[in-house]
């Protein structure tokens, strides 16, 4: 299999894709891709950090001039994607690319890209609930919907070249592990 520097880090609600992406950017030369997305700001964000905020209708546009990559209409009823010109960018820049992204868009990645390495992060589903739970300002219909979503996503893990769990209280590990599988398959075996 052709070795390249972009990876897929995916995983439901709750996983720790994020924290796990926090914690690799301190031990090796990662950039993170990022995605566009037609979602309002929250506290705290500005466009590039950690999406790229548009409008829908700048977003419908990028789609019929066939800007994106790939791209979803998510659970949440907003528009998610990357851009051709974004995985360009880190492909060009030598860096580990990570690109956080839901199953949907794996498959989508997959055929576009057969030799894109994808890693599902996991936990089981009495945690990834309990981490939902501890986020700020959800609702119980927003925790029920996470988990449908979460039960669902678990149907489609042969698209996945990697698994990990990410037990609680066991973030370092799972760090070292996912860190592992990128030194193994990186273009120049970092």
């Amino acid at each position: 299999m052709k070795k390249n520097n972009l990876f897929i880090i995916s995983g439901p609600s709750g996983a720790g894709e994020d924290s796990i992406i926090d914690g690799l950017e301190k031990i090796l030369p990662v950039e993170r891709v990022i995605t566009t997305t037609t979602r309002r700001l929250r506290p705290g964000e500005k466009s590039g950090k950690p999406y790229y905020f548009i409008n829908r209708d700048r977003f419908i546009k990028l789609i019929k001039e066939k800007k994106f990559f790939e791209y979803a209409k998510e659970y949440n009823n907003n528009y998610y994607g990357v851009t051709n010109n974004e995985i360009s960018r880190i492909i060009a820049n030598g860096k580990i690319g990570l690109w956080k992204i839901e199953y949907k868009g794996v498959i989508t990645a997959k055929k576009l890209m057969p030799e894109i390495i994808a890693i599902f992060i996991n936990a089981p589903l009495e945690i990834l609930e309990k981490r939902i739970r501890k986020r700020d300002k959800i609702t119980e219909k927003f925790v029920q919907e996470r988990l449908e979503y979460t039960k669902e996503w678990l149907k489609h893990l042969e698209i996945y070249d990697y698994i990990v769990e990410n037990e609680e209280g066991k973030l370092n590990q799972t760090i070292a592990k996912v860190a592992g599988i990128i030194r193994k398959n990186h273009q120049t075996g970092c």
